[in-house]
């Protein structure tokens, strides 16, 4: 599979899928320090399913940590199709610099985090601030930033070597 692609869809589940698998690693982590837990943060996330019982749950469960796990990545397909569509660097874009999607990423998350945080009902937050510090939830959405960017920079990269492999057949060729 491409990483770079002009199918929007193939491009959002890849970032998507990076960014989300990303992010709940990044909360196990967050809930391994501020929790003595790695399953209670996407317990906690669980509590737009189950209530505000799942942020109790500190053992990894099917009920409580895949249900969190997969409202996680549902969460990071979303933002990552709004990263695609507006943000993420087009095969036009080859020679762009590498902060743009780095940037793009960044607004992106911002939107993540005031939507999380202060547009919708508490019920729909993600869950994460019940089980780790702030400056963990921050460390979080970076990481939410960075796997959303990641797909366009791996891309850039693998189009960079395809780059010096043509060029050095060429050279090859001629010398």
């Amino acid at each position: 599979m491409r990483l770079q692609s002009d199918n929007w869809v193939q491009r959002t589940l890849i970032s998507g899928t990076v960014s989300g698998v990303a992010t709940a690693l990044a909360a196990s982590v967050a809930g391994k320090r501020d929790a003595e837990s790695y399953a209670a943060p996407l317990n906690a996330t669980s509590h737009i399913v189950w209530g505000d019982e799942a942020a109790m749950h500190d053992e990894p469960s099917m009920k409580y940590t895949v249900t969190g796990f997969l409202l996680t990545h549902a969460s990071a397909i979303f933002w990552a199709s709004i990263y695609e569509k507006w943000f993420a660097p087009s095969e036009d874009d080859a020679d762009a610099s590498p902060l743009k999607p780095l940037m793009g990423a960044a607004v992106v998350t911002a939107g993540a985090y005031v939507t999380d945080y202060y547009l919708v009902p508490r019920r729909f937050t993600p869950g994460y601030e019940k089980r780790v510090s702030g400056k963990s939830l921050s460390a979080i959405y970076g990481v939410l930033a960075l796997g959303l960017a990641a797909r366009a920079l791996m891309a850039r990269r693998n189009d960079g070597r395809q780059y010096d492999r043509q060029y050095e057949e060429q050279w090859q060729q001629d010398y």
